[in-house]
């Protein structure tokens, strides 16, 4: 295995679960790749090195998660619905799905975004039979309030670029599995403690137990090629022979497994995502999160007492010196709050400028399957062809299915 993100770690639980030896080599000194937590000295906290939002109709990462022993690692949030803030007018609001399969809540107005009719939300439909080439906005854009208060705001949330160019059969795909599925499957769901703590750290302690060696600091220069398999792993120096009965998956980024992996045809542009977290001035106990309208916020999550703020598709900020970035911020997250006019405190700015691919129609065309066109090399990440966008639920799907083919080849 190489790589220890989400995608290796998910492909590595499910090849021991069935029972074959493994090895993890990891090019960084720590697992999680940009799923991970860490300490932070300037807020004496730990703090995620982004935010994620799961949703419980996420079935790849509830079946990881049970399998590592962490389902109760997640938890959903006071009244289990979407809340959102208009920062300009300050009007707030909840979009709240129902329980049921059908969704009957859209005929309810206290459950709708403010603005919108019923009829709105069938128009939805739309997107399930859209083109591979039709953008988002060309699909769901039609001037209305509920493409700016809703559709839009999670577009660029769950595939991290700008609904204007973003593949809409990327959103559709999302949103058959969670709205499609009735409100059970889109229930908010948030890491009680942190994203190493809940996705990471319990996957290290599972594959420890069962005899699994994780190498860090193991980056993976070359691969030898012989004829139909991949013979040879070269990291630095040193060199592993591969046998007729090992297989490989790389689950690198796509850049690294371009330069590793002869003529793969993988994204080749990305997308940024910047992060701000302030320490609060008091500690809130119950998880939160607020979808965040009309402002440079998009999204805030409340985790005891920092608040952390999410950009995404945030090319335009992402080279603008933190401070600034923090200055604008913050007073959209003390109104959001209710904190009034408070001075900023203690924050740390966390810029991810190749967060994810960008999810475009023509770079979603670009992703490769899992099976390579070597017999024992398999492919795993959010980057490759899973039917999904690049999300935590896409890179553990991708590692169960380069593990599935990994062991039927064995």
């Amino acid at each position: 295995m190489i790589g220890a993100g989400l995608a290796g770690l998910s492909a590595a639980v499910r090849l021991t679960r069935a029972g074959h030896d493994t090895e993890i080599h990891e090019a960084a000194g720590h697992a999680g790749g940009r799923c991970r937590s860490f300490h932070d000295p300037v807020l004496d906290r730990r703090i995620d090195n982004g935010n994620h939002l799961l949703l419980s109709g996420n079935r790849s990462l509830r079946t990881y998660l049970d399998a590592i022993g962490a389902a109760d690692e997640v938890a959903g949030v006071a009244g289990g619905g979407f809340p959102f803030l208009d920062i300009k007018s300050g009007e707030r609001w909840t979009v709240s799905p129902g329980g049921g399969f059908l969704p009957w809540w859209i005929f309810k107005a206290s459950r709708r975004a403010p603005g919108t009719r019923a009829v709105d939300y069938l128009r939805a439909l739309r997107l399930f039979r859209a083109d591979k080439k039709d953008t988002v906005a060309e699909v769901l854009d039609d001037g209305g309030a509920l493409y700016r208060l809703l559709w839009e705001p999670l577009a660029v949330s769950i595939l991290n670029t700008a609904a204007r160019e973003a593949a809409a059969s990327l959103l559709a795909a999302v949103l058959r599995e969670t709205f499609g599925r009735g409100g059970k499957a889109c229930r908010p769901l948030i890491a009680r403690l942190g994203l190493s703590e809940t996705f990471i750290d319990p996957a290290l302690k599972f594959l420890d137990r069962r005899g699994v060696k994780v190498g860090f600091s193991r980056r993976l220069g070359k691969m030898v090629f012989n004829g139909e398999r991949v013979s040879e792993l070269y990291f630095g120096n040193e060199g592993i022979f591969l046998g007729p009965d090992d297989a490989v998956i790389l689950a690198v980024a796509a850049d690294p497994a371009r330069q590793l992996v002869p003529g793969l045809i993988a994204p080749e542009t990305s997308r940024a995502i910047v992060n701000c977290h302030f320490l609060l001035p008091v500690e809130r106990p119950a998880l939160t999160f607020i979808g965040m309208i009309g402002g440079l916020s998009h999204w805030l999550f409340v985790r005891g007492g920092v608040a952390s703020v999410t950009v995404s598709a945030g090319e335009a900020i992402v080279d603008e010196q933190a401070e600034k970035i923090a200055v604008r911020m913050w007073p959209e997250v003390a109104g959001a709050l209710d904190l009034g006019a408070r001075p900023l405190p203690p924050y740390r700015v966390v810029k991810e400028k190749r967060a994810t691919f960008a999810q475009t129609p023509t770079e979603a065309a670009r992703r490769p399957a899992a099976a390579s066109e070597w017999k024992n090399l398999f492919l795993a990440g959010d980057w490759t062809a899973t039917g999904l966008p690049a999300t935590m639920e896409g890179a553990v799907r991708s590692g169960e299915t380069a593990a599935r083919l990994a062991v039927k080849y064995l």
